[in-house]
């Protein structure tokens, strides 16, 4: 069995969960092949499953203070985070693919008239997922609403810190009539549950977030163990570049919300703040105003913005990114000690007068700690912000269109954003360059990856002698 730790305190357990093994991965992947051979996959219409996943995602919005309470109690995010955005981001996740259930098509490819040739895209079969601690909920809803619109069955495993939500959410998708084995949620260890996934030999495709460590071991794992297709949403270390002309009131309030939003376990953090010489002090003196009010507390406490970290081993290796960077004589400008006498609370910490080979301006740190960076003029920037093994993230704040558009492009990321930070779509694709992974989710290109496409070729006339 494994313990749930309350992160608002120094180890309180709240519950406990039972621990997955190898065996119950075999049973679980038994389980979702004969649901897909049987009342799933090609067996159950498409406009049936999206029936299915509207009614899960209406059995969800009226229970959505418990999955926000649940969200709290899982990682130490604000209630109110939870509620406000959390829980409604992953009901309209799920609508959305409801909708594309019944879409799902190929294509007439006009070869002779002797020949009739068409694609169908079919769904892969038992699907393998691992989903992080930060985001509970919306990673378990980005994972399995594409799959299931698709076809597909699922073993999922959450992450040993966060599997509430989890659990829960099954429950509500029994209500709402999904029939046994489609979905299906193994809590316990990656060392364990994590690794039968990834190298199980009826697992045809494993979809990860998380560290960009553990997703070479899933890449590894899969390519040994037969090949199967792999979707990685991994780390990043995201610039956010602000220049003269920028609104800073604005700025200033984004770049809040980049970096310390979810106490700062966000992959797409916008960690590396690039703020242009002309407005450089003018910014650093509001954004610490901005940093010094955030509320740190309680998570169901009304008015907290940042709650604990998640666990004691996260706030342990907070801390020592931050003394790393003492040590290598960056200076902390705000923060950077324990924030109260209890629980895995850290202040907001800003550093200053950093050089790019510093670890806490190249590793991506997954606390709410930031670096501020002067740059001198566009080409100046480009090169430091993609000066990174990562690429999922960036943010640009300019009034001057061009120099928006032109940036942006040049920056080597899968998501840029202009004049705001980290807003999402269930419509709009999500994924990284380089090292922050492989593949998209979410909109239409995440079908491509619970999909394979079969090309059928019909003699219509042709003879052979």
């Amino acid at each position: 069995m494994g313990q749930m730790e309350l992160p608002s305190t120094d180890g309180k357990v709240t519950t406990s969960v039972s621990e997955g093994t190898q065996k119950d991965v075999n049973l679980a992947v038994d389980a979702a092949e004969k649901a897909f051979e049987t009342t799933w996959g090609l067996n159950c219409p498409g406009n049936k499953r999206g029936l299915l996943l509207s009614k899960l995602a209406s059995l969800m919005e009226e229970h959505a203070d418990e999955l926000a309470a649940l969200e709290a109690l899982n990682n130490g995010k604000a209630f109110n985070a939870a509620r406000g955005k959390d829980v409604p981001g992953a009901i309209a996740c799920i609508r959305y693919f409801a909708g594309w259930a019944d879409k799902i098509s190929g294509r007439v490819i006009e070869t002779t008239e002797e020949r009739f040739t068409y694609t169908r895209h079919e769904p892969i079969g038992v699907v393998g997922q691992i989903i992080p601690w930060n985001f509970p909920l919306l990673m378990f809803i980005w994972k399995i609403a594409p799959a299931l619109a698709t076809g597909n069955t699922v073993v999922l495993k959450p992450s040993e810190f966060t599997p509430l939500t989890a659990i829960r959410t099954c429950h509500l998708a029994k209500e709402a009539g999904f029939p046994p084995g489609i979905l299906n949620v193994i809590t316990g260890y990656g060392n364990t549950v994590g690794s039968a996934i990834s190298s199980h030999m009826r697992i045809h495709k494993v979809a990860f977030t998380g560290s960009t460590l553990v997703g070479r071991k899933i890449m590894e794992a899969a390519a040994k163990s037969n090949l199967k297709n792999v979707t990685l949403e991994l780390g990043g270390k995201s610039p956010n570049i602000i220049f003269n002309d920028a609104d800073l009131e604005q700025a200033v309030h984004w770049a809040m919300l980049g970096i310390f939003l979810n106490q700062g376990q966000s992959c797409l953090a916008g960690s590396r703040i690039f703020v242009q010489e002309g407005i450089y002090d003018e910014f650093l003196k509001r954004f610490t105003d901005k940093s010094r009010s955030i509320k740190v507390g309680d998570p169901f406490a009304p008015d907290t913005f940042q709650g604990p970290q998640v666990s004691k081993i996260q706030y342990d290796r907070i801390m020592g990114y931050i003394e790393s960077g003492k040590k290598d004589g960056a200076r902390i400008h705000i923060g950077g000690e324990r924030h109260g006498s209890e629980g895995y609370f850290i202040q907001p910490t800003i550093f200053l007068d950093t050089r790019p080979d510093m670890r806490i301006v190249k590793e991506e740190i997954f606390g709410p700690v930031s670096v501020v960076i002067k740059f001198k003029d566009e080409e100046d920037i480009v090169r430091q912000a993609n000066d990174t093994v990562y690429g999922l993230a960036a943010a640009v704040f300019t009034k001057d269109v061009n120099r928006a558009i032109t940036t942006a492009h040049k920056l080597k990321a899968g998501t840029v954003w202009v004049n705001c930070y980290g807003l999402s779509n269930p419509n709009v694709p999500f994924g990284g360059y380089k090292q922050s992974g492989i593949g998209r989710e979410m909109g239409e290109y995440a079908l491509a990856n619970y999909t394979e496409v079969k090309a059928v070729n019909v003699n219509l006339g042709m003879k052979t002698t």
